[in-house]
């Protein structure tokens, strides 16, 4: 389980397992999210929010996904910062965590 802080004073966070950053691979919702300029601020969350309802409406009920929402992107302390707080976690996380090829998921 991490911490990702929610707010530039710290009195807020936000807790991330690894099913969480495995459904943002699995979905790869982070792919192409920020823009150019590499700033994160709350149009690249309204827009993180509504790629993730529309996978939903259109996609069916998965928890994993589910559960992301609920306890991480629609949390009520989410917000740019954490998000940006996110992406690191996720970038640094998958790095340590490489995607397994389907050989070695058949191991």
């Amino acid at each position: 389980m991490y911490k990702i802080q929610s707010n530039a004073s710290g009195t807020r966070s936000i807790s991330v397992s690894d099913k969480h950053l495995e459904t943002l691979r699995k979905y790869q919702l982070l792919r192409n999210l920020v823009d150019s300029n590499g700033i994160i601020d709350e149009s690249v969350l309204d827009k993180l929010k509504l790629n993730i309802r529309a996978m939903l409406e259109t996609g069916g009920k998965d928890n994993d996904l589910l559960d992301l929402c609920l306890d991480v992107i629609y949390n009520n302390n989410m917000k740019a910062f954490g998000l940006e707080k996110l992406v690191a976690l996720y970038q640094k996380w998958n790095e340590e965590n490489p995607e397994k090829t389907e050989s070695e998921v058949a191991e």
